[in-house]
């Protein structure tokens, strides 16, 4: 079989694991994983770690159920518990959406109007202007449909900066004068340990990725026979995301954590890469991030239309009046924080955040439908999976508690 064959099998089987690596893995996550290594060290690595970790049985587990089923998420969520908690969710995840990509292109057109002025003499240049650009050109691309090539192109600019990302860190450990023991600090007593850890597990365990990964795995087509296929996958994503993820927290405490230098702004988060970067630094984490935000924000433009259809169970066809209305709304809603001002980084994290408050009701559903006998079968789950959906149901409680009292602090 020749190579490109098999690479194209191995596409194939592991589409889902993709999306959700260059999903999580975008400007919110390196966001809040930079934060948590600037101003903690490592000392929250085990939020990193669990969310990871139940965030694979819930992929999993939702994988099978609409494998199983024939259905997706939302769809059994509105045959099997009703249409009014089905749009109560619905709701939740448009503000999400809608959170996110304000964060999101805050942070992007705040570094790139920063890598303009450092590296030109251009300074008519504003982020409201930036943002029209980007927004312009996504709005553009979705209208055409030619946007394919273009996210190749960003996945391309995150997957090199991802790889920078470890790179770094394995510099920061070989050559670190640290022990290993300070790279986990005692954490204060005061301040926004809360937001950030809620922020760290609503990156990684976000309730639109999940509800999208039920969709991308009905278009995959995975059948009873891929259920083995389909755990492969779960497995892929989470460890993958994890271990990019933790080098990155990795980078920004050799970097930023034992330099005390705390971020508060897009413009810090570009040290994180110092060490291996040097100068060019500045010039790479500006292409990844703006490859990471406008692959991130892209997706985030069709989600809405994508969970509409699936909670009506129609063809997903994004030339319709309405979906491209949506569209459009959506996108300008990224001009808010370069026309109002704010801090992006901590909006992002903010929104982030509002994640969790969502997580306890989709993984109660999750749990009751996978162990439904008329939607299951004889593949209902079994005692481990159980287990497991139970424990992550008790931390998606736990986060939520935390993400309501970080998200009161900051009111």
């Amino acid at each position: 079989m020749l190579l490109t064959q098999k690479l194209n099998i191995i596409v194939k089987n592991l589409g889902p694991a993709f999306f959700i690596i260059g999903y999580v893995v975008g400007t919110g996550s390196v966001t809040s994983m930079v934060v948590s290594g600037a101003n903690f060290g490592l000392s929250l690595s085990w939020a990193l770690f669990l969310s990871c970790f139940f965030t694979f049985f819930l992929i999993a587990a939702i994988s099978k159920l609409t494998i199983v089923s024939g259905e997706t998420l939302l769809y059994n969520f509105k045959k099997h518990f009703g249409k009014p908690v089905t749009l109560f969710i619905i709701l939740a995840l448009i503000i999400s959406i809608v959170s996110s990509c304000i964060g999101i292109m805050g942070v992007v057109a705040e570094v790139v109007v920063e890598w303009i002025r450092v590296n030109t003499n251009i300074d008519f240049l504003n982020q409201i202007y930036i943002s029209l650009l980007f927004i312009a050109l996504l709005i553009t691309l979705f209208w055409l449909g030619k946007h394919q090539y273009f996210l190749n192109i960003m996945a391309f600019l995150v997957g090199f900066m991802a790889l920078s990302f470890i790179i770094t860190s394995i510099i920061v450990l070989k050559e670190s004068e640290f022990p290993l023991k300070a790279y986990f600090p005692e954490l204060p007593e005061a301040g926004n340990t809360g937001l950030v850890i809620a922020g760290m597990v609503g990156t990684t365990m976000a309730g639109i990725c999940l509800i999208s990964r039920s969709i991308l795995v009905q278009e995959q087509n995975w059948k009873i026979a891929d259920l083995k296929t389909e755990r492969k996958d779960a497995i892929y994503s989470m460890v993958m995301t994890f271990l990019i993820s933790l080098a990155i927290m990795i980078s920004a405490t050799g970097t930023l954590y034992f330099q005390d230098i705390k971020v508060d702004s897009p413009i810090d988060l570009m040290h994180a890469l110092g060490p291996w970067a040097g100068e060019f630094a500045l010039t790479l984490f500006t292409l990844g991030i703006l490859g990471a935000g406008l692959s991130s924000i892209f997706p985030n433009l069709l989600l809405t239309p994508w969970i509409i259809s699936d909670y009506k169970k129609e063809d997903r066809n994004m030339k319709k009046p309405l979906y491209k209305l949506l569209v459009v709304i959506v996108a300008l809603t990224c001009l808010i924080v370069p026309i109002m001002g704010g801090k992006p980084v901590w909006i992002l994290i903010a929104s982030q955040a509002f994640s969790p408050f969502i997580m306890p009701l989709i993984t109660l559903f999750l749990l009751i439908l996978i162990n439904k006998k008329s939607v299951m079968g004889d593949y209902r789950a079994k005692l481990g999976l159980n287990i497991a959906l139970i424990a992550t149901l008790i931390f998606n409680l736990f986060m939520m508690v935390i993400a309501i009292e970080s998200l009161i602090a900051i009111i």
